[in-house]
C-alpha cells in the first residue's frame, strides 16, 4: 500500500502535465462555427423604391454599393447611338494608361472619316490631327469622324477596331455588347444593354479620373468651329460631371449620366425616350429621385468593435473584434424593410492571439444589394495562460464547466453612424466593378439620307449651315 500512494501520486502529477500541455485532447474544447444575429436596421423597400419612367430602357446604380436603385428593361438588347463611344474612349484611355499612346501623338484623317456623316469634329482629310483633339472631338462635340480616326489610329481599321471593343467590353463584364464600329453607327449586329452601360460608366470614372474630365468641358473648338457639350445634366443638375447622348430613329433618345454629392455618386442610363427636352427633363428627375430617397450609412467603421470573441487558455477570457474596413449600406431615407447583420465566428479561439489576427466576419445582407463580408480582427493581443491556469481551465472543460463560445455583439443601434458617409469601393460580387455648364437646344441632321437615322443630335453651335447639322 505504501509504494501504491506515490505511484498514484506520480501519475495524477503525469496526467496533470499532460492536461496542463494539452497531450489529453479531451481538456480543449473544439472550435465552433457560431451565427450570430446582432439586429436588424430600415433597408429600402420595394414600395418605397417604387418609380416609374418613360425610358424604354433605364437602369440606376448607386456606385459605392452596386446597389440598383431602378431597373427597367436593363439586360434587353437595345441599340446605343453614339453612347458606344464610351467604349471607344475607354479602349483610347487605356492605351494613354499603358504608354502605347500620348496625347500629343497625331492620327491622319483618313477619307473614310472625314466622309462620316452625323454629328462630326469637321476634320480634314489627310490631316494630322492630335489624340487630345480627337478625344475632345469625341466626348465633347460626338463626332463619328473623331471616332473613326481614333478607331484606325489604334486598331488600323475600324472593323479590328470594334473586334477589340467587343473582346474589352466581355472581359469587363459586358456580357450583352456587341459592337461593330467605334461610333455607334446602326448595324443590326451593334448592340448593348442598359447594365452593361452602367458599367462601363462606372469602370471609365474609376479606372481613368485622370481623362475623365474631358466629359464635363464646357465647349470645344476645332477647324473654327465650337460647338457646345452635348450632355443636358451639365449645369442642370448639381454635381454632374459627364458622360453621352446617343440618338438614332431606332435607338430614340438616350444618355449615359453620372453626378456625385457629397461623396456619393449616382449612375444612370436611359434610352428609348422620344424627344431631347423628354430626356433632359426625365434624366435630371431620375437622378433627383435617387440622390433625394436613399442616403448611404456607415453600420460600422473601420476599427469599430463589433462583438467580443471568448478566447480559450487565455489571460483575458475573451477579445475584442473590430471591423478590418468601413461597412456601409444604401438606406432609404423614409420607410423601408430590413437589413440583416450578423457576426460570424469560429469560438472560442486558442490562445495566444495576436493583434490583427482574423478573428472571424461580419456579414450585411440588405434586400436588392450584394452581399457585404467584412473581416473582423482582433483589437488586442491575448497571451497564453500559466500552467495551473490551463490546468485549471481544462479540468473544468473536462467536467463541464467549458468556455462560451458565443460572441458578444454590439447593437446595432450604437453601431450605425448616420452621418453622410464617403464612398467605399464596391463589394467584390458587385456588378459594377458599378459640373456646371450650359445646355442649349439640339437640332437634328436634315442631310443624312432618308429613314437612316444615324445622326447624334447637336447643339446649337457657331457650325456654318451648310455643314450638315
Amino acid at each position: 500500500m505504501n509504494k501504491i500512494i506515490p505511484v498514484i501520486g506520480v501519475l495524477l502529477l503525469a496526467g496533470l502535465l499532460c492536461l496542463a500541455l494539452g497531450f489529453i485532447p479531451a481538456g480543449d474544447p473544439a472550435p465552433e462555427s457560431v451565427t450570430r444575429v446582432i439586429s436588424t436596421a430600415t433597408s429600402p423597400s420595394a414600395n418605397d423604391a417604387a418609380f416609374e419612367t418613360i425610358a424604354r430602357e433605364a437602369v440606376v446604380v448607386d456606385a459605392a454599393t452596386g446597389t440598383v436603385l431602378l431597373d427597367k428593361n436593363s439586360a434587353t438588347r437595345m441599340p446605343t447611338a453614339s453612347m458606344s463611344k464610351v467604349m471607344t474612349l475607354y479602349m483610347v484611355f487605356e492605351a494613354l494608361r499603358d504608354g502605347k499612346i500620348s496625347l500629343q501623338d497625331t492620327f491622319t484623317v483618313s477619307e473614310k472619316a472625314w466622309r462620316m456623316e452625323g454629328s462630326k469634329m469637321f476634320i480634314q482629310v489627310g490631316t494630322q490631327v492630335t489624340v487630345e483633339d480627337l478625344v475632345r472631338g469625341v466626348a465633347i462635340q460626338s463626332g463619328n469622324d473623331a471616332a473613326v480616326a481614333l478607331a484606325e489610329g489604334l486598331g488600323g481599321t475600324e472593323e479590328e477596331f470594334a473586334a477589340l471593343m467587343t473582346t474589352r467590353a466581355q472581359e469587363l463584364g459586358m456580357k450583352g455588347s456587341n459592337f461593330k464600329n467605334a461610333s455607334g453607327w446602326p448595324d443590326p449586329e451593334h448592340y448593348s444593354t442598359s447594365h452593361d452601360l452602367a458599367i462601363l460608366a462606372y469602370r471609365i470614372v474609376t479606372d481613368f479620373p485622370q481623362y475623365y474630365g474631358y466629359f464635363a468641358e464646357r465647349e470645344f473648338t476645332y477647324n473654327n468651329i465650337t460647338q457646345q457639350n452635348r450632355d443636358p445634366l451639365l449645369g442642370r443638375l448639381a454635381g454632374a460631371d459627364g458622360l453621352k447622348t446617343g440618338h438614332t430613329e431606332e435607338a430614340g433618345y438616350g444618355l449615359i449620366g453620372s453626378a456625385i454629392r457629397d461623396g456619393r455618386r449616382i449612375i444612370m442610363v436611359v434610352n428609348g425616350i422620344d424627344s431631347i427636352q423628354n430626356r433632359a427633363d426625365e434624366s435630371i428627375r431620375i437622378m433627383e429621385w435617387a440622390f433625394r430617397n436613399f442616403e448611404l450609412k456607415t453600420v460600422f467603421a473601420k476599427n469599430q468593435q463589433v462583438a467580443r470573441v471568448p478566447v480559450w487558455l487565455g489571460v483575458a477570457t475573451d477579445v475584442a473584434a473590430v471591423a478590418d474596413a468601413d461597412v456601409k449600406a444604401l438606406l432609404p431615407r423614409i420607410g423601408g424593410g430590413q437589413v440583416g447583420i450578423s457576426v460570424v465566428t469560429e469560438a472560442p479561439v486558442h490562445a495566444p492571439v495576436a493583434k490583427g489576427d482574423r478573428l472571424g466576419t461580419v456579414v450585411i445582407e440588405v434586400p436588392g444589394q450584394p452581399r457585404q463580408e467584412i473581416g473582423l480582427l482582433a483589437d488586442d493581443s491575448v497571451a497564453r495562460e500559466g500552467f495551473f491556469g490551463r490546468i485549471s481551465a481544462r479540468l473544468a472543460n473536462l467536467l463541464g464547466r467549458g468556455p462560451d463560445t458565443a460572441a458578444d455583439e454590439t447593437p446595432l443601434t450604437e453601431a450605425v453612424d448616420t452621418r453622410a458617409a464617403a464612398p467605399v469601393a464596391p463589394p467584390a460580387d458587385s456588378a459594377f466593378v458599378p459640373v456646371e455648364q450650359a445646355v442649349s437646344d439640339e437640332v437634328v441632321s436634315t442631310d443624312a439620307p432618308a429613314n437612316d437615322n444615324t445622326v447624334e443630335e447637336t447643339p446649337a453651335t457657331t457650325v456654318p449651315a451648310t455643314a450638315g447639322e
